[in-house]
């Protein structure tokens, strides 16, 4: 345990704020806040949340840490340039990064391991988590170069007998996306090749293997060796970020610097 507390002292402190309280704040089995519990947790998180700054601002020394999740495409693509930023204008900056999808970003957010998230959404987020949905992906089609296809309607017209398609695993928020437009159309068609990554489908589409799914991304170039198709229709990608309560100081710089990076990608 956390600190050298031990379980059962944990257990009596937790009964004796409920006899205090003259309220059930936990479900024993499975473990979980009542009503109650979520109503008093939303009152007191800023409060904890914001200690652990407490430290450095007695001291006179603003805490120069940022603890970010994001998925590793994002972290690749998007972050490095702007972390480099910081570690430039902030002599004791401190980075610590976890590669986390939604769910897993959530979870660290809940646990206070991270200030915040940045990351594809892929449904609704939790109790007590803020969302800024910074900006909007739309879902393509990688063609190879020399195939007959002019839009996605040539491709559907070949029903069953669709070309092999590429994307990424069916647990990725783009394919989740392109597989819910898809029934949207009553239509199936099952991945044949499934990938780790929108660079490795492009490799794979460029050599005729299959048509691909991918999104559009502001300021990224096509590769040689195929063609893009839109997908109008299809939900778009969203990216957003995430956090609890009252971000830090260096983190609410960080999220206001992501959000004019976002704005710029859009226009």
């Amino acid at each position: 345990m956390p600190y050298g507390i031990q379980q059962p002292a944990i257990s009596g402190q937790i009964s004796q704020l409920e006899k205090t309280l003259g309220l059930k704040l936990f479900h024993r089995r499975p473990f979980g806040l009542t009503a109650a519990g979520l109503r008093l947790f939303d009152e007191i998180e800023d409060f904890f949340s914001a200690l652990i700054d407490l430290p450095a601002y007695v001291r006179g020394h603003p805490r120069q840490q940022l603890r970010l999740a994001a998925p590793a495409r994002i972290l690749r693509d998007y972050l490095p340039e702007l972390l480099l930023t910081y570690k430039r204008r902030f002599p004791n900056f401190k980075l610590t990064l976890f590669d986390a999808n939604q769910i897993i970003a959530e979870e660290l957010l809940r646990k206070g391991e991270i200030d915040l998230a940045i990351t594809e959404l892929g449904g609704k987020t939790g109790v007590s988590i803020q969302c800024h949905r910074l900006i909007q992906l739309p879902l393509i089609l990688l063609i190879p170069k020399r195939a007959p296809f002019k839009d996605l309607a040539a491709i559907l017209d070949l029903d069953p007998d669709f070309p092999s398609l590429i994307s990424l695993p069916p647990n990725e928020v783009i394919t989740k996306h392109f597989q819910a437009g898809l029934g949207k159309m009553k239509l199936g068609w099952s991945p044949a090749i499934e990938l780790g990554s929108i660079e490795l489908i492009e490799a794979y589409v460029s050599l005729g293997l299959g048509v691909g799914v991918s999104i559009a991304t502001p300021g990224r170039r096509i590769q040689k060796g195929f063609r893009v198709l839109p997908l109008p229709k299809f939900s778009r990608l969203t990216i957003a970020a995430l956090w609890i309560g009252e971000l830090p100081a260096l983190a609410t710089s960080f999220l206001a610097d992501i959000r004019k990076m976002a704005a710029r990608m859009s226009r």
